[in-house]
């Protein structure tokens, strides 16, 4: 089994263990004298079974990606950190340059009497940052992709 199949399979896994929670949550009291809808105690042994198969999947992943090399030195696991700290900073960058332009800010100065606002960081200079790392974000997911496919799932 490949990487991104994994993957694929621990979403899934992930939200059934939603559902069962919610099915779970909606079955464990119910009014004296009728039927609840489904057996919580069932659900909630389901629930504790898909876990553990989550558990095992997530772990075979971790390993995974733990050993797998990259071309250009390091391992998935570097990468992913790579790309969740791009992401932190592309939205803080462009969260600042939108401040410092006034994006979201009521009021704009009617008379000239009125204080005028003034941006405190270079705004031009942020979103060329923000373009910069959004193209670095995308080659480094799009590196990470490749290896999910490319790469067997350890045991």
């Amino acid at each position: 089994m490949k990487l991104a199949e994994a993957l694929a399979l621990r979403a899934d896994a992930a939200r059934q263990v939603n559902q069962l929670q919610a099915r779970i949550t909606a079955s464990a009291r119910y009014q004296e004298g009728e039927e609840p809808a489904e057996d919580a105690a069932a659900l909630l042994a389901e629930a504790g079974s898909r876990l553990g198969e989550l558990e095992m999947l997530m772990r075979r992943i971790n390993r995974t990606n733990s050993a797998t090399q990259l071309a250009g030195g390091g391992t998935l696991t570097d990468a992913l950190a790579r790309r969740d700290v791009l992401r932190f900073r592309h939205k803080l960058v462009t969260s600042a340059a939108g401040a410092a332009a006034g994006e979201g800010q009521r009021g704009v100065r009617q008379l000239r009497s009125e204080l005028r606002m003034i941006a405190a960081l270079p705004v031009a200079e942020l979103r060329r940052e923000a373009d910069d790392l959004a193209r670095e974000l995308r080659e480094v997911d799009t590196l990470i992709q490749r290896t999910n496919w490319e790469a067997d799932l350890l045991d």
